[in-house]
């Protein structure tokens, strides 16, 4: 299939033959058309392409290359670019989207299967570390959302004031927050009253400010503070696409697929079972779909999945692939 094909397939795919098919058509384009991915491959001893039988057999790019390359599957130079975020220290990530449609389509049908039309939504981002940065894939989503939003109320806030606390307490309104976990708890210790007809959604990120605690911790704290659903987004700069958490486990869109590898092998690959977490991402279509992230989980029989943690010593593991 050629580039307009694909991206006409991908938002369709329902079974796990039409995703395995619409991924082996994904991994050869990019194969064809990613200078960095190609040269990772190339490198991969005994690998052949004519040997792809199953979502098991692709090669997974190590997220560290996010890093260091420019991890591109298009010819356009019409980039906007998503970075991580990160202390000063660290090198950031690097997502050049060339085509922010992808995106848009990717977000806006996870968020209508999972939430129901952002129209009849209030969606409120309780996000600050990420409004003071520029390039954040999360603030553009929920910036998105908030101008599809027929509320009134519908904003962006570094920490709730009177009034919104009060719509927020008060408003039968069907209402969506989403807020990174510090600002979560700094807002837990402002409320007195529970929250009416609200989801709160939980992105992460605590990046050093305070205890850090389990996601059960978290929401149980956050529950009882909020007397409210509370709800988890898992989603990274390099994904274009989001898994939602409404109990214990995460639900990824048809489109995206969860695997596990083992952390000291990155060829043993499972569909389920506890280990680090490698993920195709078809909405990826003009960067790398195949994705081997430094997240440690458990992906279970049905698909869901869940993120415990993270791989120790995770950049010299990524790199550690360049010298087989």
């Amino acid at each position: 299939m050629n580039h307009s094909q694909l991206e006409n397939t991908i938002f369709s795919v329902q079974s796990e033959k039409e995703f395995f098919e619409c991924s082996l058509s994904v991994f050869q384009y990019q194969y064809k058309h990613n200078l960095a991915y190609r040269e990772f491959i190339d490198l991969l001893p005994s690998f052949q392409i004519n040997k792809i039988k199953s979502v098991l057999d692709f090669p997974f790019l190590p997220i560290q290359f996010f890093k260091s390359r420019e991890i591109i599957s298009t010819q356009s130079n019409a980039f906007t670019i998503f970075e991580s975020s990160g202390t000063t220290s660290e090198t950031p990530s690097k997502h050049f989207v060339s085509d922010t449609r992808m995106y848009e389509k990717s977000f806006m049908q996870s968020f209508h299967k999972s939430y129901g039309k952002p129209e009849e939504l209030c969606i409120i981002g309780l996000l600050p570390s990420y409004l003071e940065r520029k390039n954040s894939s999360l603030v553009y989503m929920v910036n998105h959302l908030i101008g599809h939003s027929q509320n009134a109320n519908s904003q962006f806030t570094l920490l709730p004031d009177e009034a919104l606390i009060h719509y927020l307490t008060t408003s039968e309104d069907p209402k969506i927050l989403f807020g990174v976990t510090f600002a979560l708890l700094d807002f837990a210790d402002k409320i007195n009253a529970p929250l009416k007809n609200t989801i709160i959604i939980e992105t992460g990120g605590m990046k050093g400010r305070g205890t850090e605690l389990t996601r059960y911790e978290l929401h149980d704290k956050l529950s009882k503070a909020f007397g409210c659903a509370i709800h988890s987004e898992y989603g990274m700069t390099e994904l274009l696409s989001q898994a939602y958490m409404s109990d214990k486990t995460f639900q990824a869109p048809a489109w995206m697929k969860v695997l596990v590898r083992d952390p000291n092998d990155p060829f043993a690959i499972s569909s389920s079972g506890k280990g680090a977490l490698n993920i195709i991402d078809l909405a990826n279509l003009n960067s790398c779909a195949f994705i081997a992230t430094d997240d440690l989980g458990q992906v279970h029989p049905n698909g869901t999945f869940e993120v415990s943690g993270r791989l120790d010593n995770s950049d010299l593991r990524g790199c550690n692939l360049l010298v087989l």
